[in-house]
């Protein structure tokens, strides 16, 4: 369905018009701030660039990053799959964005605290539900089962629909709603509906086995490690062993690497594919008139910058300072992002491991800016 994707330019021409994103990102690498690195730019249509730069991780025998090397895309899943799955859902008329979700999620009700009763699809798409940012329930669940009674049973941080905190466990809560909704698993819908369509043959939950040598990995969480870059500061040792081709997110761990928040794998080109699905109205998956209600920003809570499941740029923004107004876009807690500017017809994915060899290292948040900066600079 996206044939019509093709690569402009040669490797060698990539690299003379893109020779300072370029820069940027090897400045990265060398500062340590991530070992590998990948992206792609769709760009009117076309595919202006994949290219992959970088090794797994920074041991001098480590494999080098290919275009097809595979990365861990942490909260992209939320956009990607979750979001995409609620758009066609939302399509078909069995997604009505201010029911609430109690509707479908009985078990997150309370007769302690009736404001669960107002949470609605919408909510959770916004991140206004008033549920917190993150807990870390995969510390007291030790299965799937176990781990959304918990994310049912969380208390409420603020009212519903009065602020915007990006929430995972509000993603957590709204792929199991959609996942009953459809009567399939998120994993099988998306595989089906959205993955296999948009020809992206290697974007999914769960890679096998076999195919994890070609994944970058995103955590040494082995107890005997001496490879940190923050002296043992926020390493994990959950799982005590090096994570490469399972989910670095330690909730979506238990949830069996198939959750709404976090769990997907892909690589660059996928995602170009994605994107260029979206730039040309929704390549018969979704309508466009679903995609711009889906990527608009929400004009409630008063100052969010959210849409339903994208976020938009601020100021200042990890887009950096040319994405417009229309623009949408988010972020992974690997080192992921993926920014589109449908008035510029473009496109910037960018995959890093960030988290290796463990979380403390946040330097990808200067890189990013002045990498989309440098791109859009590149062509126009």
């Amino acid at each position: 369905m996206n044939s019509d994707l093709i690569l402009l330019a040669s490797r060698d021409s990539q690299d003379q018009v893109f020779a300072e994103a370029l820069a940027v990102l090897r400045e990265g690498i060398e500062k340590k701030a991530y070992p590998a690195a990948a992206f792609a730019v769709t760009h009117r249509g076309t595919l202006a660039a994949l290219t992959g730069l970088g090794q797994f991780t920074y041991d001098p025998g480590s494999l080098k990053v290919t275009q097809q090397t595979l990365f861990d895309l942490a909260s992209l899943t939320k956009p990607i799959a979750t979001t995409s799955m609620a758009m066609i859902l939302y399509g078909r008329g069995l997604v009505d964005l201010e029911a609430p979700i109690l509707g479908t999620l009985p078990e997150f009700g309370s007769n302690e605290d009736p404001r669960r009763n107002h949470v609605t699809f919408r909510m959770l798409l916004s991140h206004s539900s008033g549920l917190p940012a993150y807990e870390k329930l995969f510390l007291k669940a030790r299965s799937r089962e176990e781990l959304l009674r918990a994310a049912f049973a969380t208390s409420l941080a603020a009212d519903p629909g009065m602020q915007a905190v990006y929430s995972d466990i509000g993603f957590i809560l709204l792929g199991e709603a959609l996942e009953r909704i459809a009567g399939e698993r998120l994993d099988a819908f998306c595989q089906r509906e959205v993955f296999g369509p948009m020809g992206m043959a290697d974007c999914g939950f769960n890679p096998p086995v076999a195919r994890r040598k070609e994944i970058a990995p995103t955590a040494d969480e082995r107890e005997d490690s001496g490879d940190s870059l923050s002296g043992g500061r926020q390493r994990s040792v959950f799982r005590k062993r090096v994570i490469q081709g399972e989910v670095q997110d330690e909730n979506a761990f238990v949830l069996g690497g198939v959750a709404g928040h976090a769990g997907l794998f892909s690589r660059a080109e996928d995602l170009a594919r994605f994107a260029h699905a979206l730039l040309s109205g929704g390549g018969g998956i979704v309508r466009r008139e679903t995609i711009e209600l889906f990527t608009r920003r929400e004009s409630w809570p008063g100052g969010t910058t959210r849409t339903l499941g994208w976020d938009t740029p601020s100021s200042p923004s990890q887009s950096g300072k040319y994405f417009g107004e229309r623009s949408y876009g988010h972020l992974g807690y690997t080192g992921t992002s993926l920014w589109i500017d449908p008035d510029r017809q473009l496109s910037i994915t960018l995959l890093t491991n960030r988290t290796w060899p463990d979380c403390a290292n946040e330097a990808i948040k200067q890189v990013r800016p002045k990498f989309h900066d440098a791109v859009v600079e590149a062509l126009e």
